[in-house]
C-alpha cells in the first residue's frame, strides 16, 4: 500500500484530502505545517508527499528545498496544492523541482491521476523501464522529437494535460510565447493539434522503450 504524506495547515482541507486518499485505498499520514512535514517525510518514508504552499513556520517551497537538497529525498514525487491566489508561486515551484500541482478545491479525479501517475514513474525509474505519459521528460523529448530544450519543457507539460496559461505560469512566459512554441513544435513534428502532438509523442517513446 502506497503512503502519502499530506502538508497542509487547514485541518478541515487535511482532513478532506486524507479521506478522499483513504477511499482510494491509500495510506496516508498528516502533517500541521512545513517543518513538521520535513521531519515525517525522514521518519515515515512517505512514497508520495502532497504539500500546500503557505504555511507557519515553514511554507511549501522550502519543504521542497529541503527534500530536493538531501540524497534520500531527492527524486521524491512531489505535488504542490495551491489556491488560485498562488498562481504566481507555481513558477517557483516548478523551478525548485515539483512534480507537479493542483489548484485547490481538487477535483478527486483530477488528484487521483496525478498520484497514480507519478507514483508508476516513481516504481518504473527504479526498475529502469521506461513509460508514457510519465517519460515524457523534456530531456526524452529533446532527444526523440528533435526539440530544443525549451520546445521540449513545453511539449512534455502539454503532454501532462496542462493548458496554455498554465504552461506560461510554470515557464514564466507571456501566453502568446506559448503558443508561438506550440506551433514551432507542431511545425517540427508535422501536426496540426495538441492531440495529434501528444499521441505521436507517447508513440515514439513508447517505441524506444
Amino acid at each position: 500500500m502506497d503512503k502519502i504524506l499530506v502538508i497542509e495547515d487547514d485541518a478541515k482541507m487535511r482532513k478532506h484530502m486524507s479521506a478522499l486518499l483513504e477511499s482510494e485505498g491509500y495510506q496516508t499520514i498528516e502533517a500541521r505545517n512545513g517543518r513538521e512535514g520535513v521531519e515525517l517525510v525522514k521518519r515515515e518514508h512517505p512514497d508520495l508527499v502532497l504539500c500546500d504552499i503557505t504555511m507557519p513556520e515553514m511554507n511549501g517551497h522550502r519543504v521542497l528545498e529541503s527534500l530536493r537538497s538531501d540524497a534520500a529525498t531527492a527524486h521524491l514525487p512531489f505535488i504542490f496544492l495551491t489556491g488560485w491566489g498562488e498562481r504566481e508561486d507555481l513558477r517557483t515551484g516548478m523551478n525548485l523541482g515539483a512534480d507537479d500541482y493542483l489548484i485547490k478545491p481538487v477535483e478527486p479525479a483530477e488528484l487521483f491521476t496525478a498520484i497514480k501517475a507519478r507514483l508508476r514513474r516513481r516504481k518504473q525509474a527504479g526498475a529502469g523501464r521506461a513509460s508514457t505519459v510519465a517519460d515524457a521528460t523534456p530531456e526524452a523529448l529533446a532527444v526523440a522529437m528533435s526539440l530544443t530544450p525549451r520546445e521540449a519543457e513545453l511539449l512534455s507539460w502539454v503532454v501532462q494535460g496542462k493548458t496554455n496559461p498554465e504552461i506560461g505560469i510554470i515557464l514564466g512566459i507571456q501566453l502568446t510565447t506559448v503558443k508561438k512554441h506550440l506551433e514551432s513544435i507542431f511545425m517540427k513534428l508535422g501536426v496540426e493539434n495538441r492531440t495529434a502532438a501528444v499521441t505521436l509523442a507517447l508513440e515514439t517513446l513508447g517505441q524506444q522503450s
